[in-house]
């Protein structure tokens, strides 16, 4: 068998082939989507599509190369929402920052399940393409642009993981947390978290702080802060206000137009 990228490898010859790669990762995606990533195998694949599991190795061979192309569709939809492309820096980079937020917000499992199986594929080659050419009319070295493309992806990849990791906490654990809680801020240790707790039982006080911190109005504040440091940092010019502007017209339209 094979050892090389699925991207390497043809896709089924024949001439009308009854499933194609793409038809193949979204039903892989709204399998993981609907019911958990533990649940995903070519069997259940197979029964999605109305095949036979055989069937399916005719068109993907090995689960990593499944993997390779669930990723690849992923990164289809944060290009998808990238475009078009805004002329301005900071613009293009909240873009692109925006439809990778909402794309992994969608698939709450992916950031941990994928990031170890990643092949770049196209989508992803495409996905690279428009972040350098979000930045590509800045006035610095290829290092300092590149720097912002990596902090923002630092900054997304922390606020979904965050959005995704609270959330109710069963009874019996609360109760258990609640007791254990009181009895550490009664030592006199943690001044501060015992006036933020006050008399609310302290999982309820967690549980609302997290959800304070991980919701879309926090992103934009904390891309935007991000973005400001940049730009004052490398001496750009600052933010405008929101307005219909050249700036914010898409580079290919600009273009067009010349």
């Amino acid at each position: 068998m094979s050892t090389l990228p699925i991207w390497a490898e043809p896709a089924p010859g024949s001439r009308k082939p009854r499933f194609t790669r793409d038809q193949i990762a979204a039903a892989a995606l709204a399998i993981a989507d609907k019911e958990g990533f533990e649940a995903l195998s070519m069997r259940r694949i197979a029964e999605a599509l109305g095949a036979g599991t055989m069937t399916l190795y005719y068109y993907v061979r090995t689960k990593h190369d499944l993997l390779a192309l669930m990723d690849d569709a992923l990164m289809a939809e944060v290009v998808a929402k990238s475009q078009p492309l805004p002329a301005d820096w900071r613009a293009a980079v909240s873009v692109i920052a925006r439809a990778t937020w909402s794309t992994f917000m969608r698939h709450p499992w992916a950031l941990h399940e994928m990031d170890e199986n990643r092949i770049v594929g196209p989508n992803v080659l495409r996905h690279i393409e428009l972040s350098l050419e979000a930045v590509s009319t800045l006035p610095l070295a290829a290092v300092a642009r590149h720097e912002i493309l990596a902090l923002v992806d630092d900054f997304v990849t922390g606020s979904v993981m965050r959005n995704h990791d609270h959330g109710p906490v069963e009874k019996q654990t609360a109760n258990v947390l609640n007791v254990l809680t009181r009895e550490f801020l009664a030592l006199g240790h943690y001044p501060q978290l015992t006036a933020m707790i006050g008399d609310r039982d302290p999982v309820e006080v967690f549980v609302e702080y997290g959800a304070n911190l991980s919701n879309e109005e926090r992103f934009e504040r904390g891309l935007g802060m991000l973005l400001d440091g940049y730009a004052a940092m490398h001496g750009l010019a600052p933010a405008k206000a929101k307005r219909l502007s050249r700036a914010s017209t898409p580079r290919r339209a600009r273009s067009a137009r010349r």
